[in-house]
């Protein structure tokens, strides 16, 4: 045991704790250097959530000062200087409302809106956050105790960032997205409070002496309070540790799922889409080739409602009608009826006019309206079959396609979309042609205007 203690033992290499105090008290104050330091850490981080630059946030984090008043109102709570407390939060406080102002502002000015990555990862804390804000404030305030403070604390600021979920939320304020607010300020809130709490605890296992003799009551208070705003964080950040865990294992269902009840069946699949919140459950998809009647559908539903993370999952496959099977399941029947009976060379021909006009003719509304459940961005669509002469006397057959779009589709869309049309046209000869969306026409007024001129 005595060995295990000398491993473990923080007293070693420990700092005057005269000194320690402090600079603690010295780094609390947001005056001079730690206000510039302040305000450039606002700029940047925002200009770095703005530009969705991870290098950018990380800076920002490394520059900030928001560490000095938290760790001195844990510092405070163990030694029991309820004006250090004070002031201590009163400049975390004033820092939060300067840091929400600014960054509202910017976000507010910024013609750059978009939400990105950077920003999303810091709008929906969990349980996990509240540890790294644990563990992170034990190492913090192990440093600050020590008399070579060493490399941990850039690592402490960068896990327990504090300066980019608080302008998380001012970029909510400023977009007036109100939702991003609240998950933003609540991680920062999570990191300030946690922050706080290890370091009481490290100052308690050190057993630093009180400033003053408190009565059991103020004792008591300060037992209470703690747990109590512990509880209060800890509570949402558990519900959406366990929204997480589940959300994550839908996903991971789905893969699963449309793996081994598609794919390694040799289907082709043209769209997937899921969809999981506290209200919807779904899947979308979408086959080359394949379909599926009800009793396959359900046969699928079934299958997923057996999944404990899949059950009550809605199944959406996208797929055309029947009409086009059961017109071709009539002309096989109206061709074997034709068999039994002796035609004449005129009947012959006039079958291999309609044949040949049937082949020629495409309902396009309907091709257009199965298109657009794939890829609602066309807005019009025109086939036709036409014969391409060459050099060598050859006529080579083509099915020429021309889609009206407002922008191209990527490589992988139109090649998918052609493998597509291959399939729903029974064709091998698919050419894709886009034609751009017209501008809407100028009024009469405005020829006439610049006629004038």
């Amino acid at each position: 045991m005595r060995k295990f203690s000398t491993i473990f033992n923080l007293r070693e290499g420990e700092d005057d704790r005269e000194k320690t105090l402090e600079s603690v008290r010295k780094n609390i104050n947001f005056r001079g250097a730690n206000l510039w330091i302040l305000a450039c850490a606002i700029l940047v981080a925002s200009i770095g959530l703005n530009l969705n630059s991870a290098a950018v946030v990380i800076g920002a984090m490394l520059i900030s000062p928001l560490m000095g008043p938290i760790v001195g109102a844990g510092f405070a709570l163990g030694i029991y200087d309820f004006t250090l407390l004070k002031k201590s939060l009163k400049n975390l406080l004033n820092a939060t409302a300067v840091g929400l102002a600014f960054s509202a502002l910017y976000f507010f000015i910024s013609p750059f809106k978009d939400v990105q990555s950077e920003i999303l990862a810091r709008t929906s804390p969990t349980l996990y956050d509240i540890l790294i804000a644990f563990f992170g404030g034990i190492v913090g305030a192990i440093a600050v105790t020590r008399e070579e403070k060493g490399n941990p604390i850039p690592g402490v600021a960068i896990a327990t960032a504090l300066m980019p979920p608080l302008c998380t939320a001012g970029y909510g304020i400023g977009t007036w997205q109100w939702s991003y607010f609240i998950g933003a300020f609540y991680l920062y809130c999570i990191n300030c409070v946690f922050i706080g709490i290890s370091t009481f605890a490290i100052i308690k296992y050190l057993k630093y002496p009180p400033k003053k003799q408190v009565n059991e009551k103020q004792q008591k208070r300060v037992r209470v309070l703690i747990p109590l705003i512990v509880t209060i964080m800890i509570l949402p950040g558990g519900y959406l540790a366990y929204s997480l865990y589940r959300e994550q294992q839908f996903k991971k269902n789905i893969d699963e799922f449309v793996e081994n009840e598609f794919t390694d069946k040799g289907c082709t699949i043209v769209f997937k889409k899921s969809t999981f919140n506290s209200v919807t459950k779904k899947l979308e998809l979408a086959f080359l080739s394949k379909r599926f009647d009800k009793s396959d559908i359900k046969h699928l539903t079934d299958l997923m409602d057996s999944n404990k993370y899949l059950e009550g999952t809605e199944l959406v496959i996208r797929q055309d009608s029947t009409d086009r099977f059961n017109a071709l399941k009539g002309d096989i029947l109206s061709q074997i009826r034709s068999s039994e009976n002796e035609l004449s060379e005129k009947d012959v021909r006039i079958m291999q006019l309609e044949k040949t006009i049937t082949e020629n003719t495409f309902d396009n509304q309907k091709l257009l309206a199965e298109s657009r459940a794939l890829f609602p961005q066309i807005t019009s669509l025109s086939v036709s079959k036409n014969a391409l002469a060459t050099q060598n006397d050859s006529v080579q057959e083509l099915t020429a396609v021309i889609i009206e779009t407002p922008k191209p589709l990527s490589d992988a869309d139109k090649e998918k979309y052609r493998k597509w049309l291959n399939e729903r046209l029974s064709v091998k000869n698919v050419y894709l042609f886009r034609k751009e969306t017209p501008q809407p026409e100028p009024t009469a007024a405005t020829p006439k205007k610049a006629k004038a001129k």
